[in-house]
């Protein structure tokens, strides 16, 4: 393990591991820092590690089981359910390293069963695991205003709360193992509607002659204006400018976890179809990497199409 977890003054009241060092990872891991948490950090692709490591002070560890053995409580950020079923199994995963008393709180966007089958796996070593996922953007971290939606024990939940309250301003414990990772996926079906009923706005209104700027102004203070309007405004404004927050790959792999949870359940999904349709066509265009309020930038396309 290299790097000086306890650079930063009181990094020994708490200690935290991170696995996943992607951009929600990172900033969790820098908002830790931040507040005197010595974190221990790990990324499958071991140099954004190292640069989380070299820009915050955190330590590395060589191996997710290293990382999940550094510290009482450990906060999971993968992109999807094969990168999660990959970091918690085998000889170096997180199960290997977690002890009775650990707590693994999972941030990780999943589908609800996996959760539960991870969660078993971590139980039969004596430590819990939450299913946290968590609402709001890299900004979010960085204020500590995420909002974490909980499935699992209680008492889990409260061991992670003094970790879990440095970046969250909301925290709801939704029901047992499994809760949050759906109660995820219940939100961003609303998350992903928005991000469509914005661009087809948008674009409607600049056709009929309007700024965009001036429309954005309006949308984002009428009734539509929810917190997703307001944070995503650079993204939708100034699109080549602007970093990618969430790609559209990643839409996709929600929206898919979204209708097979529905098809499970029974629960008709209809904008979530249409939204998936819309995606598959971006992406198809070559757009899976871009932030997804490039689905306006597909429709400005369409729109200067001749139609046959």
């Amino acid at each position: 393990m290299t790097g000086d977890a306890g650079s930063v003054p009181g990094g020994d009241a708490l200690a935290v591991a991170v696995i996943g060092t992607g951009r929600m990872g990172a900033a969790m891991a820098a908002r830790l820092r931040a507040a005197g948490v010595a974190v221990t950090v790990y990324n499958r692709t071991a140099e954004r590690a190292r640069r989380v490591a070299e820009a915050t002070g955190a330590a590395v560890a060589e191996t997710a089981r290293e990382a999940a053995a550094a510290a009482p409580v450990v906060l999971v950020s993968l992109a999807d359910d094969r990168a999660v079923t990959s970091a918690y199994q085998g000889p170096d995963g997180i199960v290997a390293g977690v002890s009775p008393g650990t707590v693994v709180a999972d941030t990780s966007t999943i589908d609800p069963r996996t959760a539960r089958d991870m969660g078993d796996l971590v139980a039969a070593r004596g430590a819990g695991l939450l299913d946290a996922p968590v609402s709001g953007s890299v900004p979010s971290v960085e204020r500590g205003e995420l909002t974490v939606l909980a499935g699992g024990d209680p008492a889990d939940l409260e061991r992670a709360r003094p970790v879990l309250g440095i970046l969250a301003r909301q925290i709801f414990h939704v029901g047992p193992a499994g809760a949050g990772a759906t109660m995820k996926l219940a939100v961003n079906s609303v998350v992903h509607a928005l991000n469509q009923a914005l661009s087809e706005a948008l674009v409607l209104a600049e056709r009929a002659g309007i700024r965009r700027g001036v429309a954005y102004d309006v949308l984002a203070a009428s009734a539509a204006g929810a917190p997703f309007v307001h944070y995503k405004r650079a993204a939708f404004e100034r699109p080549d400018e602007t970093p990618v927050a969430f790609t559209l790959d990643l839409v996709a792999k929600d929206l898919d976890l979204i209708l097979g949870l529905a098809a499970r359940v029974g629960a008709p999904m209809e904008q979530a179809a249409a939204n998936r349709a819309a995606v598959a066509a971006a992406i198809r265009a070559g757009m899976g990497e871009r932030d997804m309020s490039a689905i306006a930038e597909v429709l400005r396309r369409r729109a200067q199409t001749p139609q046959a």
